[in-house]
């Protein structure tokens, strides 16, 4: 039987296949066309798929990442984790009934020792129905607050988010609210800044939106928020700025009111008048949101005035001490972020103070002693324009334990001792000093400053190496010559500062000002040469702060109000308050050891009064509108200043004939109130006298003689204060440089020119040795001592020219050129 033929297309077995498999190729016969692999029996040829790699498997790190797959399912369950919370969320959270704030209570203010200082009255609260509400004043708060209130839903995610994100990015607290949910947190739950709150806020701010109409829940907002002045609602807001119903309102007084809601206590242009910009701001921008609402046609906004709201009228509770040391305290909590304005206003607060009631009652009883009770404005007019403020620190801990705002809290409702509206004046002296010891400063010539460095104090004097053209005067007109940096504190001599705060570097001197306490942004803390003169405007609590640095040799302990706050059974976490040395010892020392040669030498020698030992500096403001006295012990700060208020308008006034005197300088009353103070508040404890370290070169020389009449206050800042009438004109002396050209020439009639060193080789010129050098002549500059010097010393050395130890040389100026 032969064999059989292989069927068509069948390639013939090749016995050198292994495993007797052949692959045919492609193109072969009985391959198709793009068939890759074997075929075998009964099988056909798998179809190739040209180009396709095959799957590579996830090997190292890559297994890790989660697939496309695995992260839309990822996604879908979240957002059914997410839809199933706010399912549950809505139907769990109910409308709860109203807060404790409906019926909120009173807080209790306590002296450090925990007898009863003030209780800040029962809350303010009228309800009206929208109807009363003028329509204006709706869309004023509209234009403040949410904009879209009647077309939004009530809550807006996106806003919630982008307030978290700013708040997070540094860009400032944002809430993110709608109206609803404000409402819901002012009447349903509370201000406290917790997770919790805000979730319960936004389920029952969802499920109030669906169950009552807009009208209702703004009705709700209008009279449950918070305006300041213990004011809660719309129409007690309205009695208490504007003394009138809220159905009375006009447009521009809705709008400062619907202003308010944002910082009710800052934006008091009345009782905080340095916050008045920013107010104002406010103000114009809610106005503006009303023109782009179309609420407010543009003719009437562009000719829309500021509404000034009226005096604060303070709970009787509050009178005398009590309101001004409730104020305080109150803006201390309030900026420190301890408790917001709302949550504070709520009450039930037991607040333990610093204020130590005996000091208290000192300072209060110095003032009424010392100034108070001379005033006469019946017979004088000048007397009503008298005010004063005045703080006591204990510089080791920075307790404030004694305050004083005004006459009394219920007659002059702005707190004397916080406002930020007076030029500071010389009381800024010690803090230039302090930044060149610092900073170790040197004069335009290369020389340390130090309390002994010679600068020339005449009058007008053009500041070298400044950017600007600056010449200041002295008070008086008078020109000291060449003196020391120690007589140019005793004597507040501006031209001497003005030269100094160029030669540290003006951006230096402000650096350590704020380092000793003085807040960055007070009011025109510009750096330049007439920052030395005091043209700030710090308040007396600032420089109360500032000084307490020295006094603790250069260590800041940061004030504080409080002890204590509680509610119920819980306490208030309060501000770390550590001390940090904020310039050295040796540059708080050096310059407090000067500040001590000013009470025994200079223009504070009232201080001596005390009884202690004591350091400080006065100043006089620009046309008299404030005298200061900032003065401490090794272990009690107190600042006291005299302030100029036309009591009808608000005006800063002039002091001129103020308590019958034709000017009110630091060096006078408010030294006497200061001594009067200190001397019954350390009553019973021994005199403590300074500690000092000093930079090299510091050791104060020999005192010069004392003073035959009250020395000069000084004037702020380099303009020549007008001469009111009645007021005495310091005449000119004939020589106005103490002994400049006769008396020794340069150096013979200054602090020691008339003593031991006069007229040795350093001391005077060719006349100061010779006969009229030293005697007839001599003895205008420098008195008998310069007499003395000029022809004992000056006669042999005289024609050498004066420099630094002869530039220490010479008595003040003539006490007949003294104020």
């Amino acid at each position: 039987m032969s064999d059989q033929s292989p069927p068509p297309g069948w390639t013939p077995r090749d016995p050198d296949t292994p495993d007797g498999r052949q692959h045919p190729q492609a193109g072969d016969p009985g391959h198709p066309a793009g068939s890759t692999g074997p075929a075998g029996p009964g099988k056909p040829g798998k179809p190739g798929r040209p180009g396709k790699k095959p799957r590579r498997k996830r090997t190292g790190w890559r297994r890790l990442l989660p697939t496309w797959r695995m992260l839309l399912g990822g996604v879908l369950l979240l957002a059914l984790l997410l839809g199933g919370a706010l399912v549950a969320g809505y139907l769990l959270v109910d409308i709860p009934p109203a807060n404790a704030a409906a019926t909120a209570q009173s807080n209790v203010y306590l002296y450090s020792d925990g007898s009863p200082l003030a209780r800040d009255g029962e809350v303010n609260r009228v309800n009206v129905p929208l109807s009363q509400v003028p329509r204006t004043v709706q869309q004023a708060v509209l234009a403040a607050e949410d904009r879209d209130f009647y077309s939004e839903r009530a809550v807006d995610p996106k806003a919630m988010l982008r307030a978290a994100w700013n708040t997070a990015t540094g860009k400032g607290t944002q809430s993110g609210s709608t109206i609803t949910q404000q409402y819901v947190k002012n009447y349903y739950l509370g201000q406290e800044q917790t997770i919790t709150r805000k979730a319960k806020e936004f389920f029952i701010a969802i499920k109030l939106g669906r169950e009552k109409s807009k009208d209702y829940i703004l009705e709700g907002y209008l009279n449950t928020s918070y305006f300041g002045r213990n004011a809660y609602g719309i129409q007690a807001a309205s009695q208490a700025y504007y003394g009138k119903d809220v159905g009375t309102l006009t447009t521009a007084e809705g709008a400062y009111l619907a202003t308010l809601l944002n910082s009710p206590s800052a934006f008091d242009v009345v009782s905080h008048p340095q916050g008045r910009p920013r107010a104002l701001a406010r103000w114009n921008y809610v106005l503006d949101g009303m023109v782009k609402k179309d609420w407010l046609p543009a003719a009437e906004r562009a000719t829309t005035q500021f509404p000034e709201p009226g005096k604060v009228r303070a709970a009787a509770g509050l009178s005398g001490q009590r309101g001004y040391l409730v104020e305080a305290i109150k803006d201390y909590i309030t900026e420190n972020k301890i408790l917001d304005d709302k949550t504070l206003a709520e009450g039930g607060y037991r607040i333990t103070t610093t204020i130590d009631k005996r000091r208290q009652n000192d300072l209060v009883e110095a003032v009424d002693d010392q100034m108070v009770s001379k005033l006469d404005p019946e017979k004088r007019k000048a007397d009503r324009v008298v005010r004063a403020g005045a703080v006591s620190i204990d510089p080791a801990t920075g307790k404030v334990v004694a305050l004083y705002g005004g006459i009394d809290y219920t007659k002059q409702y702005v707190n004397n001792a916080t406002r930020h509206d007076y030029q500071v004046a010389s009381t800024f002296k010690p803090f230039v000093f302090a930044a060149a010891v610092e900073n170790d400063s040197r004069t335009q010539d290369g020389r340390r400053i130090t309390p002994n460095t010679i600068y020339n104090g005449d009058n007008k004097r053009p500041v070298v190496g400044g950017r600007i053209r600056f010449a200041p005067e002295n008070e008086g007109q008078v020109s000291y010559g060449n003196i020391t940096v120690n007589t140019a504190t005793d004597l507040s001599v501006n031209a001497v500062y003005a030269q100094m705060a160029v030669d540290v570097g003006t951006l230096k001197v402000k650096e350590t000002a704020v380092a000793l306490g003085i807040p960055e942004n007070t009011p025109n803390f510009d750096p330049g040469p007439a920052m030395a003169l005091g043209t700030m405007q710090a308040s007396v609590l600032d420089m109360t702060q500032a000084y307490a640095t020295l006094a603790d040799h250069g260590r800041r302990t940061p004030y504080t109000f409080l002890e204590k706050i509680a509610k119920d059974d819980d306490t208030v976490a309060l501000p770390d308050r550590a001390g940090t040395q904020a310039v050295t010892r040796e540059a708080a020392d050096t310059t407090s050891s000067m500040l001590v040669s000013v009470v025994d030498n200079g223009t504070g020698t009232a201080a001596l009064a005390a009884g202690h030992p004591a350091a400080c500096k006065t100043g006089t403001g620009e046309l008299d509108r404030s005298a200061w006295f900032a003065a401490y012990t090794p272990d009690l700060v107190t600042v006291v200043a005299m302030m100029g208020q036309d009591p009808d308008t608000g005006a800063l006034q002039s002091l001129y004939g103020a308590l019958g005197e034709a000017r009110i300088g630091g060096g006078g009353y408010p030294a006497r109130i200061w001594a009067a103070y200190t001397k019954t508040a350390l009553e019973g404890t021994d005199p403590v006298d300074f500690d000092l370290e000093l930079q090299p070169g510091a050791a104060q020389p020999p005192p010069p003689p004392a003073f035959e009449s009250e020395p000069p206050e000084e004037t702020e800042p380099g303009e020549r204060t007008p001469t009111p009438p009645g007021r005495p004109t310091r005449p000119t002396p004939p020589n106005p440089t103490g002994g400049q050209n006769q008396g020794g020439q340069n150096n013979g009639g200054q602090n020691q020119g008339g003593q031991n060193n006069g007229g040795q080789n350093n001391g005077g010129q060719t006349q100061g040795g010779q006969n009229n050098g030293g005697t007839t002549q001599g003895n205008q500059g420098g008195t008998s001592a310069g007499t003395q010097a000029g022809t004992t010393q000056g006669g042999s050395q005289g024609a050498a020219q004066g420099a630094d130890a002869g530039a220490v040389g010479g008595l003040r100026p003539p006490s007949a050129f003294l104020e």
